[in-house]
């Protein structure tokens, strides 16, 4: 289990004093208020980074960094990845589970069967929608609810499913 979580990625600066915008990867935007420090992946090193100020602007969050005082400064570090570690994540409520832990998990049907690795996790309104690409390379898009999804066992690194009527048509 990877011990940092990603939770925005710069997109641009704003303005002229070393502001940016990040998209956030988050479900909680209002996390960035309580958060003091993040994990820049500049993808070389990992740098932390104290931060100074939150805004918010329509869909994005608006940080300011300590030490970071001119657009110069910041510039470079567009499309970068802004991480926490796992002691700063939000607390999980049941059949809750970080993105990042589910990628790359073996699914088996209800019947024991293999039947792929779970590849991609989409967010939709309603509900998450579970990529699985099968053996033989095909992608299968599993709702996750509790009729279909029926376990998610990180400790073994298996989610078991059922394979609802209509399902793989």
């Amino acid at each position: 289990m990877d011990n940092l979580l990603r939770v925005g990625v710069i997109s641009s600066t704003h303005g002229v004093r070393g502001e940016v915008k990040v998209y956030p990867t988050t479900d909680d935007v209002n996390r960035f208020k309580s958060l003091k420090n993040v994990i820049l992946d500049n993808g070389r090193e990992h740098m932390d980074l104290e931060i100074q100020g939150v805004k918010f602007f329509k869909n994005m969050v608006i940080l300011k960094f300590k030490g970071f005082d001119s657009i110069d400064d910041i510039e470079k570090y567009k499309g970068k990845d802004l991480l926490i570690t796992r002691d700063q994540a939000v607390e999980l409520g049941p059949d809750e589970n970080f993105i990042v832990d589910l990628i790359g998990l073996r699914v088996i049907t209800d019947n024991g069967e293999e039947f792929g690795t779970l590849t991609d996790v989409i967010k939709t309104g309603a509900n998450d929608v579970y990529e699985v690409k099968t053996a033989e390379g095909k992608e299968v898009l599993f709702p996750a609810i509790k009729e279909c999804v029926l376990n998610v066992d990180l400790t073994e690194g298996i989610v078991t499913v059922h394979i609802m009527d209509g399902l793989l048509d």
